[in-house]
């Protein structure tokens, strides 16, 4: 054990480096994480080999920080800021993820009919299309201190996107299921899915609020915002291996909900105060979750990609673009919302190759074949996929004039 934790200890130290090289030539950090994660895992020189990936203490280390990643988002949804615009963002949100379903799952219908394919697989490839990393986005508005209207739209929309990709994925997949598989998702697990971790999120970050009111020093606010931070994911864990039928539950939408709650019964002051307190600690939690998604993608699978993953990328980018753009357009956003938005939703593998086990766990007894498309084009596509997305997502934030605009911790 000692062994393997030294082996993800100097797998960060050497992100933590490639990200700085990486920014010596004006691309974002998270590229270099993301590319020394595919170099140091299992795939390629296996620094962080299947014995790391497996081992139950880094699965709980990494859904602790997801949970504290969580926080770039929940601290920013304080009501008062966004009750303005509040309905612009929900529109958005679902015309960007229902669009993108949409567009994914009627293009593969047309691919497969012809092909020979069973149609309901493009259903399912919608359904996991829909999903948006938002881990990549949020690192490149933190490296790049971005401030603005697409940052203010993208960071609560990182939350959303991800409830209602759970609710028509889950959805989907039960209906589907149920038709060909004896292994069938239960109905409950949607509703569980979504509303558990934000449920979980509330109550531990109303005790949190309590606890954080008080002004305390910088390393007292550090300590307590970590045990708080641990309870939340203490319990998150409690329901993921013993309540849940499959450990599914997302800890980023806990942290999420946790740092939402008592963003909103603290002082702003003291808000920036505790995030500034907790910036150097965020900032290793966003090494390792990026590291963490690189670590599964082969890159020797950019070589063996097909025609299914440039339609599935092609698609999923039209359909985000479009919905987001349609979205933004009726709900009277800022030009620079309509124009670059749907740029910033393209990163995607974290929560796609969590559906994508799902699909292929249903699929692999009844429909072995499928079960391998499903596999073989997605996990293509999420390597190929997330590097050209880390660069469109940071020149979009360029392009919309949003860099260097958010103040920085003294």
């Amino acid at each position: 054990m000692i062994l393997l934790m030294l082996r993800l200890l100097s797998a960060i130290v050497i992100a933590f480096f490639v990200g700085k090289l990486v920014s010596k030539i004006k691309l974002p950090e998270i590229l270099g994480w993301l590319l020394t994660g595919m170099i140091l895992g299992p795939h390629a020189l296996g620094l962080v080999n299947d014995g790391v990936l497996n081992a139950q203490w880094y699965k709980t280390i990494v859904n602790i920080l997801e949970c504290a990643v969580g926080l770039l988002i929940g601290t920013e949804l304080v009501w008062k800021q966004i009750k303005k615009s509040g309905k612009q963002i929900i529109i958005t949100t679902l015309t960007q993820s229902l669009g993108t379903f949409f567009v994914v799952s009627l293009v593969f219908g047309i691919v497969f009919y012809f092909t020979g394919v069973p149609l309901y697989l493009a259903v399912i490839f919608g359904g996991i299309a829909l999903a948006t990393a938002p881990a990549p986005a949020l690192s490149i508005v933190r490296e790049f201190r971005t401030d603005g209207p697409v940052t203010k739209t993208l960071i609560p929309m990182a939350a959303l996107d991800d409830m209602v990709a759970v609710v028509v994925f889950f959805t989907s997949i039960s209906i589907i299921s149920a038709n060909i598989s004896e292994q069938q998702v239960p109905a409950y697990m949607i509703l569980f899915v979504v509303l558990l971790p934000i449920i979980i999120g509330i109550v531990t970050g109303f005790f949190a609020g309590f606890v954080l009111k008080k002004e305390r020093s910088s390393a007292n606010t550090v300590l307590l915002l970590i045990a708080t931070l641990l309870i939340a994911s203490g319990v998150g864990f409690i329901f993921n291996n013993f309540v849940m039928p499959k450990p599914v539950l997302n800890f980023m939408l806990i942290g999420m909900s946790f740092s939402a709650t008592f963003a909103n019964m603290i002082s702003e002051e003291r808000l920036n105060q505790i995030m500034c307190s907790f910036n150097p600690i965020l900032g290793i939690a966003m090494i390792v979750v990026i590291l963490n998604l690189g670590t599964p993608l082969d890159y020797h699978l950019i070589l063996g990609a097909g025609l299914f993953t440039a339609i599935y990328i092609l698609a999923r980018a039209i359909g985000k673009y479009s919905g987001a753009y349609f979205g933004a357009s009726i709900t009277k956003c800022p030009e620079t919302v309509k124009k670059y938005l749907g740029f910033t939703l393209l990163p995607h593998s974290g929560v796609s190759l969590v559906f994508t086990g799902i699909a292929v766990s249903v699929l692999t007894g009844p429909a072995p074949e499928c079960a391998k498309i499903i596999q073989g084009t997605i996990a293509a596509a999420a390597v190929i996929n997330e590097i050209i997305a880390v660069i469109v997502s940071k020149k979009a934030f360029e392009w919309a004039g949003e860099f260097n605009k958010k103040i920085t911790c003294a």
